[in-house]
């Protein structure tokens, strides 16, 4: 990109050292669209220059100073004035002169900590970027290189099944199984469901995977639920005594870790939806709240050593022949929490989601 001032331009780049062999990752912009991005860890090493390319060598760019930033932002759409910056690092590159011919110059931020997941919602957005500024007196020049972050956890040590009986008195009574309550991105929902009493006509069944983002706090907040998966499980009418079996692979969606209260201020939850149709169209439905986080693969070679450390964060000490300590998610569910979702609920009567 060129920028202009006083009939001299600049281009600006941000190279990263490890461009060539770090992994990029598909991550989704504002307009839905997909874009690959160099992919970092927490605790890894954000290094590289800053070129500065001079359009017409023959006359000097005057400036106030360079320097580049490392950013951790979370933009709220409602608020787009507002970013609130929850990491902020700075290095200054070259005091306040003159550049006559191009020149690059070498940076390095040290075991940044990331603490959250990037994330682009209907609402929120958290970014991770790189951002070059050559000040002057009446327009800066300014350069930003987007990256995309990723949390690593482990397997949860605690992750008991989901059991739970619902029903309409008299009239519906229903167990379903969960194996887990806690999954991977890529793992597979295995379940079973149980229908103890059927005095209902019921055409269809399927389970859904809901996300609900929630923004803002007090009066302004926001709740968005979006509909990531329709898995129909059943066509036709069920009978007392019979079972159904539910197998849905979680890797053909695209699903984010579960985030609670990020920086205080936005959350993602996940809920499993299973709905039940009946031949006048109602819909029965019971939803419940799943985790879903991000499988750490630390033996992988083209890992670094520096996200090795940082998938460490979430496993302590334990080694690869050891059961894995209790699961740490950035505080998203405690045991008292779970105790309250496997507690029975009740089914809920209603025409329409």
């Amino acid at each position: 990109m060129s920028f202009f001032g006083f009939g001299q331009s600049v281009e600006v780049e941000i190279l990263l050292n490890d461009a060539e062999s770090r992994k990029r990752a598909e991550h989704k912009t504002e307009d839905g669209k997909k874009e690959k991005y160099f992919l970092f860890y927490d605790g890894e090493t954000v290094s590289g220059k800053v070129s500065l390319a001079l359009k017409n060598p023959n006359k000097r760019l005057e400036h106030q100073g360079i320097k580049i930033e490392f950013i951790g932002q979370i933009e709220l759409y409602y608020d787009r004035g507002n970013h609130h910056e929850f990491v902020s690092l700075v290095k200054d590159l070259a005091r306040p002169g003159e550049i006559s011919q191009s020149q690059a110059f070498d940076f390095e931020f040290t075991h940044v900590e990331k603490p959250y997941e990037s994330y682009t919602g209907q609402n929120v957005k958290l970014r991770y970027f790189l951002r070059a500024t050559i000040s002057r007196r009446l327009n800066d020049v300014v350069k930003e290189m987007d990256i995309v972050v990723h949390t690593l956890s482990t397997y949860p040590e605690l992750n008991s099944s989901i059991k739970m009986e619902v029903g309409i008195e008299d009239c519906l009574h229903i167990e379903f199984e969960y194996n887990k309550s806690k999954y991977h991105l890529k793992d597979v929902i295995v379940g079973k469901i149980y229908f103890l009493l059927v005095r209902i006509k019921i055409k269809h069944m399927e389970i859904d995977i809901i996300k609900r983002e929630t923004t803002g706090t007090g009066p302004n907040v926001y709740h968005e639920n979006d509909t990531i998966a329709k898995y129909e499980i059943m066509d036709g009418a069920p009978v007392r005594g019979e079972s159904i079996p539910i197998r849905l692979f979680l890797a053909g969606y695209e699903l984010t870790p579960t985030m609670r209260d990020i920086n205080k201020k936005f959350s993602v939850r996940y809920y499993l939806n299973l709905v039940l149709i009946d031949e006048e169209e109602r819909r029965y439905f019971k939803q419940q709240e799943v985790v879903l986080w991000r499988k750490g693969d630390i033996v992988r070679k083209s890992m670094s050593h520096q996200a090795a450390i940082a998938s460490q964060r979430f496993e302590g000490t334990t080694s690869l022949g050891e059961a894995p300590p209790f699961f740490i998610f950035y505080g998203l569910l405690s045991v008292t929490s779970w105790n309250r979702i496997l507690r029975k609920g009740l089914w809920l009567l209603s025409p329409h989601l």
